[in-house]
């Protein structure tokens, strides 16, 4: 079963595209990767996923700017949620974990966590925060500590921590290992790799280093210029050797 499917999907920031006719589907319960170069679509589609490019249209329509036009269908279990306000999405169970952390800096962890709990029950928060600080101890030692104090790695786990805390049946992570240490980014992986398959979580990842994650996905897709080039499984695309020459310098 598709949590999400994506078809003919377009987005055009003015005359530039910025997502050419993309069709990718994540099976639930699974990783899928989405792999691409800066300027790929990676972000744009997160975007789009997200409902976040609806915030975007009317900020440039209100200060006469940039016109952006999204065209397709976005399918999450069946539904398209296309013209859905990305607060909604949120409830629905659709979480972005964004690019380059964006953790409130002058906030604590617990702060963090707390608002990226607002929607939970109280059962679901006390929960999700013992999952987090399992997943992630460093948090819990740090919990008093300003999110702008932490390490890039120790803000990359609390921006996902905070994620957790949304409640998502589908985490988006955009460029979780962005920045990192080669040791950081395989503690990542397999903190990833955990969170799906301890709670089922259907995961979205879009990362541009892809060593680290392209042996915990179950599915993977390579982007450029907005589309899509190339799809298959781990081990189709590690074998691949466009792949290996692109991602692994083989």
């Amino acid at each position: 079963m598709n949590v999400l499917e994506i078809k003919d999907l377009m987005v055009f920031y003015e005359n530039a595209v910025a997502i050419n006719n993309l069709a990718i589907t994540c099976r639930k319960g699974e990783i899928t990767g989405l792999f691409g170069a800066n300027s790929a679509g990676k972000s744009s589609l997160m975007y789009t996923i997200s409902g976040i490019i609806l915030d975007e249209q009317k900020k440039e329509r209100m200060k006469g700017g940039q016109r952006i036009t999204v065209l397709g269908e976005v399918l999450y279990n069946g539904e398209n949620i296309i013209g859905m306000e990305p607060s909604q999405r949120a409830r629905n169970g659709i979480v972005l974990c964004p690019e380059r952390r964006r953790i409130f800096k002058e906030s604590s962890v617990m702060e963090n966590l707390r608002i990226g709990g607002i929607l939970a029950t109280r059962a679901q928060a006390r929960e999700t925060l013992a999952y987090v600080f399992d997943l992630f101890p460093v948090l819990k030692k740090l919990r008093k500590r300003e999110g702008g104090f932490l390490s890039g790695g120790e803000q990359q786990m609390l921006a996902i921590g905070r994620a957790l805390m949304a409640q998502p049946t589908l985490l988006l992570l955009d460029e979780p290992l962005l920045g990192l240490s080669p040791v950081i980014e395989e503690m990542l992986s397999a903190a990833i790799s955990s969170i799906n398959r301890e709670t089922g979580i259907s995961v979205l990842v879009a990362e541009q280093y892809a060593r680290p994650i392209l042996p915990i996905i179950h599915q993977g897709y390579v982007m450029e210029n907005g589309g899509v080039v190339l799809e298959g499984t781990a081990d189709v695309l590690m074998d691949n050797p466009d792949v290996k020459s692109a991602y692994f310098g083989m």
